[in-house]
Order: structure tokens, then sequence, then C-alpha cells
């Protein structure tokens, strides 16, 4: 079974998608505040942790900025309904995943589900290249490690998913529902923008190409484009 760590400060709600994730084969445990949920966190391996942005003592990024300098327990964050900054904010310091509040605690599962696969997926690599290189771009898919040129980059489990996919299909165009089913394990939903909030953050921490131009190329109304630099 599952552990998992709920954290927010309804305690009705926590309570109900307790209730639920418990009757779906998940260990939950609660607490309802953001101190409490980094203590709780760093003491003990959950295999998840759901995770409010809004909550007393500590807010849910604070958290995760520290969680993640000593962990990489897969963390799903829920965040206001329409506040897309939110979910950007949350995805660019190391959420894997969101949902808006109040979310169904169906889907909340399935979004579960599917963040435990890519983390154990990763944990048991099946691929036989040593590594995978794109320019100055180093993929180690048994590691999961990323370098770029001399500098090594911490990625989430999403963030590594999505660039391996576009690393081995460099100079292609990679579909969004590709990305979503082989990177995040799940069906590309309507007004979904998860997998652009990832690349976005992948853009971020790998940094602009030779000669200044962009790694992923944006190919509209397709997907994306890791892009292969010219030899000089």
């Amino acid at each position: 079974m599952h552990r998992i760590l709920l954290v927010d400060d309804d305690v009705m709600f926590c309570s109900m998608l307790s209730k639920y994730l418990d009757g779906e084969g998940f260990v939950c445990e609660m607490v309802h505040d953001g101190s409490a949920a980094l203590a709780k966190a760093s003491g003990f391996d959950y295999d998840a942790v759901v995770l409010d942005v809004m909550m007393p003592k500590i807010n849910g990024f604070e958290v995760v900025r520290k969680l993640r300098a000593i962990k990489q327990t897969p963390i799903l964050m829920l965040t206001a309904r329409g506040d897309e900054n939110e979910s950007i904010i949350g995805l660019e310091i190391g959420a894997d995943d969101y949902l808006t509040k109040p979310c169904n605690p169906k889907l909340l599962a399935a979004r579960l589900r599917a963040v435990l696969r890519r983390t154990e997926n990763g944990s048991q690599p099946t691929i036989l290249a040593d590594h995978i290189t794109v320019g100055d771009i180093v993929i180690h898919p048994g590691s999961r490690q990323v370098g770029v040129g001399k500098r090594s980059i911490n990625l989430t489990s999403s963030e590594f998913n999505l660039l391996e996919l576009l690393a081995r299909s460099a100079g292609e165009i990679v579909l969004k529902e590709t990305l979503s089913l082989k990177g995040m394990k799940r069906k590309l939903l309507p007004f979904d923008r998860s997998i652009d909030f990832h690349i976005s953050s992948l853009r971020r921490k790998l940094g602009p190409g030779p000669n200044n131009k962009p790694r992923i190329i944006t190919i509209r109304g397709e997907g994306y484009l890791l892009s292969i630099p010219q030899e000089s």
C-alpha cells in the first residue's frame, strides 16, 4: 500500500479526501498546517504528498522548497481554481503535478497513481543505453541524472520523463498527447496546461542553447521539439 500525506487546513475537506483514498487502497495521514507537514514529510518517507498552497504557519510553496532541498518525494499540489500563477509557481519549484480545488476525489486518486507510476518506473529502469546526448545535454536514464555542459541540473520526475522523450526524438515533433501519455502517464485533458508548465520549467533549467537559440521549440497546436545544434 502507498502511504500518502494529506496537507490542508480545511479539516472536513481533508477528511473527505482521506476517506475516499483509504477506500482506493491508499494509507493516508493528515496534517493541517505547513509546519506540521514539513516535519512529517522530512521525518518519514511517504510515497507522495498532497499539499494545499494556502495554509497557516508555512504556505505550500515554502514546504515544497524546503522539502525539495532534502528529498524527492512526489508532490501533488492543490491550487486555487482559476489562479494559473499558483500552478506555474508550484511546478517550477518542484511539484510533480497539480489539481485545482475543489477537486474530484476520483481524479485525485488517478493523478496520484500516475505520479507514483512515474516515480516507480524511474527506480526500475529498463533502458539499456548508458546515456543520451543532444548537443551539450547528456541524459543518464539509469541514474536519472542530466548534465548541460559542465553543469548538473536537478529535475523533477515529470521534467526528466518529458526531457527524455524529447531527446529520444530530437529534431522531431513530439505531440502533447504523447508527452502526457508517456511522460505523465495519463491522457491529456482539455485545458490541461501541466505539460506547458513543465516545459517552461525545463527551458529555464536547461538555459539557452548555442548562439542563444532556444533548446525546446513550441510547435503551436501540436507539441514540442528538442532542437539539435548544428555543427559549425
